[in-house]
């Protein structure tokens, strides 16, 4: 696992709730599980990347995944509101960061179950690909 910044970009262009958690990646890289979502690159299915570069792939919303920034910085700057971060990952951000302590008014601290739904997506693809 490591870890990501994740932001829904449907319905919110810059200003969407946004995630910095763990993400379990599949064997081909083609697949991204987050919080009980499975997200998949905008072009790899033939959809528009305009507003994220991956998609859910239940519900179709866009969504920005990247790795996390090392200045810290990683809500796009026209963005704004709190960044959820999972506590388990903390240590590893402010590494990533070289930060000693998050800024309470960038960050929201909650806990967010490593829930990542690989048999439930894997059905769906397979029942799409019949």
């Amino acid at each position: 696992m490591n870890i990501k910044y994740i932001e829904l970009k449907t319905g919110y262009n810059d200003d969407g709730p946004a995630w910095i958690g763990n993400v379990k990646e599949s064997k081909s890289g083609k697949t991204v599980y987050f919080n009980d979502h499975a997200f998949q690159r905008c072009s790899s299915r033939g959809v528009t990347g305009i507003g994220g570069n991956y998609y859910d792939l239940e519900t179709g919303e866009k969504y920005w995944i990247s790795g996390v920034k090392k200045n810290g910085c990683d809500r796009h700057w026209l963005g704004h509101g709190k960044v959820i971060i999972d506590r388990k990952v903390i240590d590893e951000y402010l590494a990533i960061t070289k930060s000693k302590s998050l800024n309470e008014s960038h960050f929201d601290i909650q806990d967010i179950d490593d829930v990542f739904p690989i048999e439930r997506i894997h059905a769906i693809l397979n029942e799409q690909n019949e």
